[in-house]
């Protein structure tokens, strides 16, 4: 059997983070619907409340569309010291047990419990204590995957919500993968799911038929991780010690803009930011994203990977405008955001070789 069939692997994803601890912190926002974030035009909600997301609201959605789903919508600001005091908290508790902790987000991280600290034999029974000890502690509840891999540990983290545990046994992952919505799978956003759906792939059985040189031509490097996930394999270690995996930046602006010379001139500002960021971080990545999010906030990301680090104008904007050919824009389908960012960094990939996320980053 292969050995990363006994691995103990858990996703801790805490419920509705920023805006537990809002209602924790303030009785009148309890059992209320309610959300964190901007209240500009512009702005963007950071999560939602359940009580919110009954209305269907959601993170990333305007206010202004947030208020006409739900007019009784509370929206307050973030803290996002507060948010970061309270992540510090739970990662003491993770500690507990073990060190080899992965933080994906502040409310979101893998754990790796096949050698632990207590000597616990089943990693549900410390799935099970973590979530109690974050309750106790804070207050707040937890929801938990747990697997023999990460993806499946993630996946099963958000089967059960909220306060919820699930456990993917390496016997029943098969069947388990087989009935998985394909836009359940970890890194298929909307773009891949409507392009799997024309495919005539809808789940994880449909897209285990698949060959891996099919998957490929399809959908380049992302294919294998496709195919591999269809069969339950992903090899990823948790990593205690995350080297930074992207330095990026993007902005929204005041008016969607859609005349191709506007779009060509944010695009260097966003170069030029960019490259500054690029420099105070002492970064070298060799992949080049980049962001679009439209008028109707949808989002697609285009990526080149190069021989070359991404670290100079001379040839960081010849590829971005590379990347915005592949983009299509016009006066009824405008542009609201740009971003760029630069991933895949030499000692990533000399450790754990390439793993490219794709719309896990961007899409919402």
């Amino acid at each position: 059997m292969d050995i990363t069939l006994y691995r103990k692997i858990i996703h801790i994803d805490m419920d509705s983070f920023f805006a537990s601890v809002e209602q924790r912190d303030n009785p009148e926002l309890r059992g209320i619907p309610m959300a964190v974030g901007g209240t500009s035009d512009r702005g963007v909600l950071a999560t939602a409340s359940y009580e919110a997301r009954k209305f269907g609201v959601h993170s990333a959605m305007s206010p202004k569309r947030a208020m006409e789903l739900c007019p009784e919508l509370v929206i307050v600001p973030g803290n996002h010291a507060k948010y970061k005091a309270v992540s510090a908290q739970i990662h003491e508790i993770f500690h507990e047990y073990t060190d080899i902790i992965e933080p994906i987000s502040l409310d979101e991280a893998f754990l790796d419990v096949t050698e632990n600290k207590k000597g616990i034999e089943l990693a549900t029974d410390i799935a099970k204590e973590i979530k109690q000890k974050i309750k106790d502690r804070t207050n707040l509840t937890a929801s938990a995957g747990v697997s023999y891999n990460k993806f499946l540990a993630k996946v099963a983290s958000d089967y059960d919500k909220p306060d919820g545990m699930y456990l993917v046994h390496p016997e029943k992952a098969k069947e388990f993968i087989e009935r998985l919505p394909i836009e359940r799978f970890w890194g298929v956003g909307k773009v891949t799911a409507k392009r799997m759906h024309e495919l005539g792939i809808h789940t994880g059985y449909q897209l285990a038929q698949w060959s891996l040189s099919g998957l490929t031509q399809k959908f380049g490097k992302a294919g294998e991780i496709y195919y591999n996930f269809a069969r339950g394999i992903d090899e990823r270690p948790v990593v205690a010690e995350r080297v930074r995996k992207s330095v990026g930046c993007e902005v929204t602006f005041e008016r969607d803009i859609f005349n191709k010379s506007a779009v060509i001139i944010e695009l260097y500002h966003v170069v030029e930011e960019l490259i500054r960021r690029l420099d105070k971080q002492n970064f070298n990545g060799y992949t080049l994203t980049l962001k679009i999010k439209y008028n109707d906030f949808v989002q697609i990301t285009r990526s080149h990977t190069d021989a070359e680090v991404f670290r100079k104008m001379k040839h960081i904007l010849p590829t971005a405008k590379e990347l915005l050919k592949e983009v299509d824009f016009d006066d009824r389908h405008t542009i609201r955001l740009i971003g760029l960012s630069v991933s895949n960094p030499k000692e990533e990939i000399e450790k754990h070789g390439i793993w490219i996320e794709q719309e896990l980053k961007f899409e919402q």
